[in-house]
């Protein structure tokens, strides 16, 4: 194994920038989150008392076992789904307040997410898929930002096209010019590059890392691959609903080393 320094840590993670070295606020912080499915004897506890902060303009990596609850703890930090203990924060908002209404207004408001499974709608084109989202927050996106965010992704001569005329691959980066055409306060990224071949999915995390260095967003990215974890600023490692340990300033070999002894 490869020459490296490992935080391991029983419960939280400190974001360099957050705990005690900056006066601003983190963009998202999980209390103690425990999310559990099922009652009874066929219970299972997917996050198991989980705390993590994001400073504001950083980009974290989640990794971790299949089944390990990176998932799942992506959707409790967007407001998708619901812990059953603990509490979500983005930025001044504490998640639990608020009612089912009220979170999906911060969502289209203040949070970009790509999902695995793209989430088009197919009778729509590249541009028009790009700015519904805040088109339905009540934003006017013009069609200038709408194609710059596709051509930060590589597609720009292809705002015209439909979801059917796409390849996997370019359907994924639609998502992404998506997600951060609204330039959300945080983006969500689950498995983003996951189906992508290499020249589509290095395109992805380019956006994802300028989405950082030049706007200040805030990125959350789960991936199973070293190599696109090591485009973050640290990854943070889940192992049975745990956090169990991070790297800052992760390299792809690093990475790929702890994921080892993970699933060793």
């Amino acid at each position: 194994m490869s020459h490296f320094t490992l935080t391991r840590h029983p419960d939280r993670v400190p974001t360099p920038g957050v705990d005690g070295t900056s006066s601003r606020p983190p963009s998202v912080e999980l209390e103690t989150v425990v999310r559990v499915f099922g009652r009874g004897a066929g219970a299972t506890r997917a996050l198991d008392g989980v705390s993590l902060r994001l400073a504001p303009g950083s980009f974290t990596a989640v990794m971790g076992p299949s089944g390990s609850g990176k998932t799942t703890m992506l959707l409790c930090a967007a407001g998708l789904d619901r812990q059953s203990d603990g509490s979500v924060h983005v930025g001044d908002v504490v998640l639990d307040q608020l009612s089912e209404r009220e979170r999906a207004k911060l969502r289209r408001e203040r949070i970009g997410f790509v999902f695995q499974s793209f989430n088009l709608l197919d009778a729509l084109t590249a541009e028009q898929n790009v700015t519904l989202p805040a088109r339905m927050a009540g934003k006017r996106v013009s069609r200038k930002r709408a194609r710059a965010a596709l051509a930060r992704v590589g597609l720009e001569e292809k705002s015209g096209r439909r979801p059917a005329e796409l390849s996997g691959g370019e359907q994924q980066r639609v998502a992404v010019a998506r997600a951060l055409v609204g330039e959300p306060e945080v983006v969500f990224a689950d498995e983003p590059t996951g189906a992508l071949d290499l020249a589509s999915g290095r395109a992805v995390l380019e956006a994802l890392r300028a989405a950082v260095d030049q706007l200040g967003q805030t990125v959350l990215m789960v991936t199973h691959d070293p190599r696109s974890a090591a485009r973050a600023d640290r990854v943070v490692f889940l192992a049975d609903g745990r956090l169990v340990g991070e790297l800052q300033q992760p390299t792809a070999d690093q990475v790929a080393d702890w994921m080892a002894s993970l699933e060793g």
